[in-house]
């Protein structure tokens, strides 16, 4: 195996771009896996209009991406990490040139904090759907902490060595999983509105259609949205691509907003409808002796998806409950493993953009000989991945946990990148090509609304009572130290290789020469 110090190579059209990007939302995938985590009776009524309210955040910031991945095709692998810099080094005024290198290490190590922990949320998603599929047959399957955490190992190294393979093997794996997924969702959501104009009797958790897509309170709005957003970050995987880009400057910015607007704005949509139209007490568990129905049920299964399957397919497809069980939990293990390839495929390009620029230790930014795939950040971070999935498998407050803080991340990173966006066309204010509400209107809201939804986390970390107490303040303690420790490394690396923090404002920098200093923003 040979390393090599190559570029990555051209070969994605907007098709491959979309699909790639689509892979890392996957309705499909989060409809089953999320569910639970978002059925907590005191604010699952509000869940549909979380979803649009995060549709909402997203689609702001996917905007930025668009204008910024348009201004600035050559970013490669950079995404965010590169806008940051440039946006500083395009200005004619050099006053702020100093704050480039500050800039873009904190984007750069906002969006680890992100994609590093994302790919392992995935691989204990994998293993509790393993886990739930294995125990249909067998009710003693995995039921010890060590079979879940081989699970979840496995499942890592196939999505390593799949990611090792680079982005063509990648897409048309992706865009296999895309069409089942899509197709076997449709159809399951088509089944449970059937069933409930079929059974009238029912007691419903939501009186009607209207009921469904209504807020019902604002803290419980705001509190299925910190979760919803889990569901939607993915679009902005397109931007780490532009270095696969056969036309960077015209299919990046394409890529983004059509693989949220179709995940989200049509597959989301329909599918959270569908079951929340649904759920009643016609869905039953049992809890501490006692019989719950509806919301309550759903916290109380590791899979609600599959339990409605069972009941849909029971009642309308002739008794085949447990068939249509085993097919829908198939096609979101296919989902899943979609899912963790693109994120872990984003995540090691901008490790591999941050080590080619050595703001992190120069191997992340070696490709590999035959592959020329940054494979050093694959297998950090299929091993990452492995040991956060096998944490977060063992239990529900595990995996809540680390969804926090990619979440954090998550905000962090996209309300950073419409502030950079802001910055770089804010010399455009008066400036007749330009469209004020493109340029400054959507970067501000995207801002706001972003930072809104970090303070939303620690509001409840410190607010609120038991568990979700516990777990937010245990994520937003971890997030805290990934920052503090990433703060060490710049500075102690900085005082290592002689590099100043702070650059002066008149200095040469090659990144400076080719953006150019009146580089000019159209979005």
């Amino acid at each position: 195996m040979a390393e090599s110090s190559g570029e990555l190579k051209p070969t994605l059209g907007l098709v491959g771009i979309t699909i790639n990007a689509m892979a890392l939302i996957a309705p499909g995938a989060f409809l089953w896996t999320t569910y639970q985590l978002q059925a907590p009776p005191s604010s699952a009524k509000n869940m549909w209009a979380a979803i649009a309210l995060a549709t909402c955040i997203a689609l702001l910031t996917a905007s930025c991406y668009a204008t910024l991945s348009k201004a600035y095709p050559e970013a490669g692998a950079g995404s965010s990490y590169y806008y940051a810099e440039a946006a500083i080094l395009s200005k004619e005024d050099h006053k702020h040139f100093r704050l480039a290198r500050l800039a873009k290490f904190v984007t750069g190590w906002s969006a680890h904090l992100y994609y590093w922990v994302y790919p392992g949320i995935m691989i204990s998603f994998m293993g509790t759907l393993i886990v739930y599929i294995g125990q249909l047959f067998n009710p003693g399957f995995a039921s010890d902490w060590f079979s879940k955490v081989v699970i979840c190992v496995v499942f890592a190294g196939l999505v390593g060595s799949i990611a090792m393979m680079g982005v063509t093997g990648s897409t048309l794996i992706n865009i296999i999983i895309n069409i089942v997924q899509i197709v076997s969702l449709t159809f399951l959501g088509l089944l449970m509105i059937v069933y409930r104009l079929g059974h009238p009797n029912v007691t419903y958790e939501h009186t009607n259609a209207v009921s469904v897509v209504m807020p019902h309170d604002l803290m419980g709005l705001v509190y299925q949205a910190t979760i919803a957003i889990l569901l939607l970050v993915g679009f902005e995987s397109a931007t780490a691509m532009a270095g696969e880009a056969i036309n960077a400057r015209r299919d990046i910015p394409r890529g983004v907003m059509l693989s949220l607007f179709i995940q989200a704005c049509i597959c989301y949509f329909f599918e959270y409808f569908s079951v929340n139209f649904f759920i009643g007490d016609q869905y039953t568990a049992v809890v501490d002796g006692k019989t719950v129905t509806g919301f309550a049920a759903a916290v109380a299964s590791g899979a609600p998806l599959g339990d409605m399957a069972k009941i849909l397919g029971d009642t309308l497809l002739f008794g085949n409950g447990f068939l249509l069980q085993i097919t829908i939990a198939s096609t979101v293990v296919m989902a899943l493993i979609g899912t963790a390839l693109s994120s872990l495929s984003t995540g090691v390009r901008i490790s591999y953009a941050m080590g080619s620029d050595r703001e992190l230790p120069t191997v992340f930014g070696f490709l590999h000989g035959r592959y020329n795939t940054p494979h050093i950040g694959i297998y950090f971070l299929t091993v990452l991945s492995a040991l956060i999935g096998a944490y977060a498998v063992q239990s529900v407050d595990n995996v809540t946990i680390v969804t926090l803080v990619s979440n954090i991340g998550t905000f962090m990173l996209y309300g950073i990148t419409c502030g950079i966006t802001l910055i770089a066309t804010l010399r455009h204010l008066l400036d007749d090509e330009h469209n004020p509400f493109q340029t400054i209107v959507i970067p501000v809201l995207g801002l706001v609304m972003n930072l809104f939804m970090v303070c939303g986390i620690f509001y409840y970390g410190l607010t609120g009572s038991g568990s979700a107490q516990v777990n937010s303040i245990t994520a937003i303690g971890i997030s805290i130290a990934f920052f503090v420790a990433g703060f060490a490394y710049l500075i102690g690396d900085s005082l290592i290789k002689g590099k100043p923090l702070f650059l002066p404002a008149d200095i040469s920098h090659p990144l400076r020469d080719r953006v150019g200093a009146s580089k000019v923003l159209k979005p």
